[in-house]
């Protein structure tokens, strides 16, 4: 794309947020003819690129993980302090000053207006629905996390500020538009390019969270939502596209497009092409004498460590993968890393900063202090490291929805509407497939920490511990808390250009 239309592109999504003169005097530039060259096509790549920053372990992503009880980045010394963001996520201090706030925020409502920019370029049919599918996940992500979407259905005139839809009403709206589109939308294809699973597992989170989104201290599920939670599932499972992966990191591997057979819908990374910042998924936990030397910062806690048996393929294996490195002592090098780590050349154990034997421990502290600060906390690596990609862009693409979270999602809906056993039954083939022994029987309790255990840093931990309830309970590290952090505050910035958002309680 050339870099005027890139520059378009981006200068649209500037003035979404606010009215000047120089968005008057732009606009007017644009009546005069000026966008003949700007192709639907085009516009729809920018669409699909624009998922890239809230999504690739950006702001979205880590408002739902490191909010929650499966990552937590602390402060190591002088490392990671950042004037204190990561302690206020991870301890639900925020306000609607913090950073990630208006990131997320603004990264979300400008995919949003990226995908309905498309519709005013005569895209195709099929053009069409992907745009509107991007527009859909992205109002989604914002109702998650803000419970108000600002909606813009007039492109034509920005002296308006958008609407806000709220709760429920906003919930609606997006299943309207999914449905809307879903004869338009691709049966197969590649796994990044928007279709009709996709669509229909977006769906399934809608209704599954439509409960939280009335009520979200106390969410009920009406047994309609619930059906059609599993209806969805089983069109999913009916169209016979997808099957369990025989190994789990094949789904998150550099060619996950091709050996994946759980991928639904992904975010296309290719170097030399287009994507995100997948590889941050590794650097951001990684020590910084491992290979990739990453920033030695995010882990998880010891408590959510230990809800997995030590068969289940989901903790950790020794995976070899194209481009992997030759790891002659045949050491774990994807899931979760604890204990001594060593060079996955040479088999020579490694050693932190100082020195000293680098010894990942179990234990972790939201401040960290001591001696041994560097190697505190427990690692996480979902993304096999793409070696043979050299760079920043990386093959792996990106996963958002996928079949075991389809079939998990079916089996909550089974079991919020008096099916156990059934239930039960989905669990098992699942837990059987990641070489785990079968559960007995199944609570709600039990489903959850089988998603933990599933989709633990997939972006939707902390949606999960809201519906379950758990959100506000004490954990590791973290005390209970105030109800009003079931939602983040509006930014401050958006309050003063958008007259149509109200602070959410409590801030």
């Amino acid at each position: 794309m050339k870099q005027s239309k890139i520059f378009f592109g981006f200068f649209l999504i500037i003035i979404f947020f606010s009215c000047t003169k120089l968005e008057e005097n732009f606009r007017g530039e644009l009546e005069q003819g000026n966008t003949g060259n700007i192709s639907a096509a085009e516009l729809l790549i920018s669409a699909y690129n624009s998922l890239n920053d809230p999504f690739q372990g950006g702001n979205f992503f880590l408002l739902q993980e490191s909010t929650s009880d499966e990552l937590i980045a602390p402060t190591r010394g002088p490392d990671w302090d950042d004037n204190g963001e990561w302690r206020a996520l991870f301890a639900h201090t925020w306000d609607a000053d913090h950073g990630r706030m208006s990131g997320g925020f603004n990264s979300l409502l400008g995919a949003q207006f990226a995908a309905s920019n498309v519709l005013q370029f005569k895209p195709s049919t099929q053009q069409a629905a992907e745009a509107r599918f991007i527009r859909a996940l992205s109002m989604f992500a914002v109702l998650d996390l803000f419970d108000q979407v600002p909606y813009r259905a007039d492109l034509t005139n920005y002296k308006i500020p958008p609407v806000t839809l709220k709760g429920i009403e906003a919930a609606d709206f997006i299943i309207s538009e999914l449905n809307a589109i879903m004869n338009d939308l691709p049966d197969a294809g590649a796994a990044y390019v928007a279709n009709k699973n996709g669509a229909r597992a977006l769906l399934m989170k809608v209704y599954l969270n439509k409960g939280v989104y009335a009520n979200r201290a106390t969410p009920t599920f009406d047994a309609a939502d619930m059906n059609q939670v599993i209806t969805l599932a089983d069109q999913i499972i009916g169209s016979n596209k997808y099957t369990l992966s025989d190994i789990f990191f094949d789904n998150f591997a550099p060619d996950n497009d091709v050996k994946s057979k759980e991928n639904i819908y992904t975010l296309y990374n290719k170097p030399g092409d287009r994507g995100g910042n997948v590889r941050g998924n590794v650097f951001s936990t990684s020590h910084y004498n491992m290979n990739p030397g990453g920033w030695n910062g995010f882990s998880t806690l010891s408590d959510f460590y230990d809800k997995f048996d030590a068969a289940d393929q989901r903790r950790g294996i020794n995976y070899v993968y194209p481009g992997s490195l030759p790891n002659p002592g045949k050491r774990q090098n994807v899931g979760f890393l604890v204990g001594q780590q060593y060079n996955l050349t040479t088999d020579e154990a490694l050693k932190d900063r100082k020195g000293a034997p680098l010894i990942f421990t179990r234990e972790v502290k939201l401040r960290e202090t001591g001696d041994n600060l560097e190697v505190t906390g427990i690692r996480v690596i979902k993304y096999p490291y793409d070696y043979a990609s050299s760079g920043d862009q990386k093959d792996n693409d990106f996963v958002l929805f996928r079949y075991a979270d389809v079939l998990l999602m079916k089996a909550e809906a089974m079991l919020r509407t008096g099916d156990a056993a059934g239930a039960l039954t989905i669990v098992n083939s699942l837990r059987t497939k990641r070489g785990v022994a079968a559960l007995g029987s199944l609570d709600v309790n039990a489903l959850l920490d089988e998603r933990g255990r599933e989709i633990y840093w997939e972006g939707w931990r902390r949606q999960d511990l809201i519906r379950f309830g758990k959100y506000l309970q004490a954990w590791q590290e973290k005390p209970a808390d105030d109800p009003k952090n079931l939602v983040f505050p509006i930014p401050s910035s958006a309050l003063a250009v958008n007259p149509n958002l109200v602070q959410n309680t409590g801030y």
